[in-house]
């Protein structure tokens, strides 16, 4: 990792930051705080402080986007990580927010992994009133934003693994390639509420809380180590389809890489808690099917593009996931029915 003007002076903002929170005493040298960094990506670099999280966030982010999502944060404690500070702010072009640290899954245990909570707080917040002025929610952006990079890195010692997934992505619906509003939700031209409705019979509007990017990787515990699960990471976070929370795990169990049981028990304990996104009973497939087409089709480019990076072939996991869209690439997913297996 090569150090940068960034990640220095995101580390001193987050070391400032913590013992703003603590005592007003810089640290002695060396300091016996404990200070990490935890993300250093051209996407997001996340350092920690003590018991403090500094994020400088992509490039691309848009302030007043990101203001509406750290407000909802704020105000969901019990569903979402709240933010130590409501208004991001600027570090070499970046916008910064700071966070309370959380103690995350332990990738050494999967036995341990929180599937049943994580389940349980997308359920909880699926079934939250979006605010008004909520951004739309970033996942079929990200899809395309992946397959984006994977058409840049063009391959050619890979172009067998590339061809599948790009003709998997072709047969998505506009909307889950981020071309299109998912169906149902209000696009920019969308009049405010109280304004009669020029098009009545297109349904209602869909106003759905989402997370946007749901793995678990955006699970902590706070107060760390034991405290209660929170979700982790607005940058996606807004209205939009909630069969996308959901996708990532329905998408793994479709390739084989999530067992039977821990899938059963993430849908099981998400329909307990009453969440909106697949029916009480019965068959889930029909309603995440497209969301977790696309979501396989998002981590195969990725796993490319990282692959070719490292210039070495396709280890299991990823050609697995390869394999289902060479898989899905043929059949429209309007037309598929039954399971994704």
């Amino acid at each position: 990792m090569t150090a940068t003007p960034l990640l220095s002076d995101l580390t001193t903002r987050a070391k400032a930051k913590a013992h703003s929170r603590t005592h007003p005493h810089p640290c002695p040298c060396p300091c016996p705080c404990g200070a990490d960094t935890l993300t250093d990506r051209p996407d997001g670099t996340v350092v920690r402080h003590a018991d403090t999280v500094a994020k400088a966030h992509a490039p691309d982010t848009t302030p007043t986007e990101l203001t509406a999502r750290l407000a909802l944060a704020a105000r969901l404690p019990g569903i979402l990580l709240p933010p130590l500070s409501p208004t991001p702010v600027d570090l070499h072009g970046r916008l910064v927010t700071f966070w309370p640290y959380g103690a995350p899954v332990d990738p050494e245990d999967p036995d341990a992994a929180p599937w049943e909570e994580a389940a349980t707080l997308l359920a909880r917040l699926h079934r939250t009133p979006a605010p008004p002025g909520l951004p739309p929610m970033r996942g079929p952006a990200k899809a395309a934003r992946a397959i984006a990079r994977l058409r840049a890195t063009t391959p050619q010692t890979l172009q067998p693994a590339t061809e599948p997934v790009l003709r998997a992505w072709a047969a998505l619906p506009a909307w889950a390639r981020g071309q299109t509003p998912a169906p149902g939700t209000p696009d920019p031209g969308t009049p405010a509420p109280g304004t009669p409705d020029p098009h009545p019979d297109d349904g209602p509007a869909l106003t759905t809380l989402c997370h946007g990017d749901l793995h678990l990787g955006q699970l902590v515990r706070h107060p760390a180590p034991d405290g209660p699960w929170l979700l982790i990471d607005v940058d996606d976070l807004g209205v939009g389809a909630p069969a996308w929370d959901l996708a990532r795990p329905a998408a793994w169990y479709a390739c084989g890489l999530l067992p039977p049981d821990e899938w059963t028990r993430f849908l099981a304990a998400y329909r307990t808690a009453g969440g909106p996104a697949v029916p009480a009973d019965g068959d889930p497939w029909p309603a995440l099917d497209v969301a977790a087409r696309a979501l396989t089709v998002q981590t195969a480019a990725l796993a490319i593009v990282k692959a070719t990076a490292a210039d070495r072939p396709l280890d299991e996991v990823q050609q697995a996931v390869v394999d289902a869209c060479a898989r899905m690439g043929s059949v429209p997913p309007e037309l598929t029915q039954g399971h994704a297996k």
